[in-house]
């Protein structure tokens, strides 16, 4: 596999870090997860199988586990001595927190000279809010992402999912690969800061070149889009469907399927920007066409002219696809106290050397044996 040989030192706990270093033991890393001896807090929550925590097994597959406490100098000792024979560090702590373990930038660099340490955390590793703790729900907050989120008579809302987590988690992997991309022994020490907000910044695409150009933010639209109508989410019979109308070639493909092509000789609806203007008249226009079939009817035809549209899946109902099934990306992994269960798939697909999941997330310590003769080998 592409990363194969790779080794990383994974100081992470709950999400944004481990799903980075589930990332990069997808792809072939020897990642090794050093917990606390009461282990990453997420194998406490969500529903367990098999005395496996589901929540803490989606983030943490293809990993082995270590149990240490920074706190003891015999088990310090054990950390920098891991840290020697790595590649690649990753944590997300509080900035401030690697140096009080002894573990600054500049200690890192003198234990391994060519090591990629990279540190995910809120607001980053500078700046005047570095010192703030942080959560995904506070970074969709302070990054302008949850102001564009909901309806323009309602507050702003989260996204359901731990996004900023994520993305952040997605960047980091981003950042180390690249990094990787020097050989080794042209390798020097470098320290990557990735933070959540910024990640969530950076996601904010044309809201901010639009912010930029005006001066002001777009008002929140809900399940409209703010610069294209009629673009959303349509009643049909018995459900709903969603429907992306990006351009006025598709414009003209929906209302043409609709029955309602003279729409387009109506100055108030000739144009995108006369349509934005006149947003609730053309919503209201296309609702009325969309309630005499059914969202799967509507699918159907809306797909075969031309026209991007789709349900809304349950969660369960997206898993259960057949294109999800097709695409692999529901997959069965081992559970270590017995059995298997399901996880998410890989959702990059290459000819060679893709990504795989080969066991499920390992029991706290689990691999102490294998992993503390690495030291001894090395």
């Amino acid at each position: 596999m592409s990363l194969h040989g790779i080794r990383v030192i994974d100081l992470t706990r709950v999400i944004s870090g481990p799903f980075c270093t589930q990332q990069l033991a997808d792809l072939g890393a020897d990642v090794i997860k050093v917990e606390s001896p009461k282990g990453d807090p997420l194998r406490a929550q969500g529903t367990m199988i098999e005395g496996m925590s589901s929540y803490f097994a989606s983030f943490n597959r293809n990993k082995r586990s270590i149990a240490l406490d920074p706190r003891d100098a015999g088990d310090m000792q054990i950390i920098r001595s891991l840290i020697k024979t790595a590649d690649v560090l990753v944590d997300n702590f509080k900035p401030g927190t690697m140096d009080k373990m002894g573990l600054s930038d500049a200690a890192l660099q003198d234990l391994n000279p060519r090591l990629i340490a990279c540190h995910i955390s809120g607001f980053g590793q500078t700046g005047p809010y570095a010192q703030r703790p942080a959560f995904d729900f506070v970074a969709q907050a302070m990054s302008g992402f949850m102001f564009t989120n909901g309806f323009e008579d309602g507050p702003p809302l989260r996204s359901g999912l731990p996004i900023s987590d994520l993305v952040a988690g997605l960047y980091a992997t981003i950042g180390i690969t690249a990094a990787l991309a020097t050989p080794k022994l042209d390798r020097k020490f470098n320290a990557i800061d990735v933070a959540m907000t910024d990640s969530m910044i950076s996601l904010l695409s044309y809201m901010a070149t639009e912010t930029f150009a005006t001066g002001h933010s777009l008002p929140r639209v809900g399940n409209d889009h703010p610069l294209v109508a009629p673009y959303g989410l349509f009643d049909t019979r018995d459900g709903h469907i969603a429907v992306a109308v990006s351009h006025d070639g598709i414009v003209e493909r929906l209302f043409s399927i609709l029955g309602c092509s003279a729409l387009l000789d109506d100055p108030r609806f000739a144009t995108n920007a006369a349509r934005i203007e006149h947003r609730d008249a053309i919503k209201s226009e296309v609702q009325a066409r969309f309630n005499d079939r059914t969202t799967h009817e509507w699918t159907e035809v809306l797909n075969n002219g031309g026209v991007p549209a789709g349900p809304v899946l349950s969660v369960e109902a997206a898993l259960n696809d057949p294109q999800t099934q097709h695409r692999n990306m529901t997959v069965q992994a081992t559970n270590p106290m017995g059995g298997w269960m399901s996880v998410l798939g890989c959702p990059i697909k290459q000819t060679h050397d893709g990504p795989s999941v080969r066991t499920g997330a390992p029991l706290l310590d689990g691999d102490r044996e294998a992993i503390l003769s690495l030291i001894t080998t090395n």
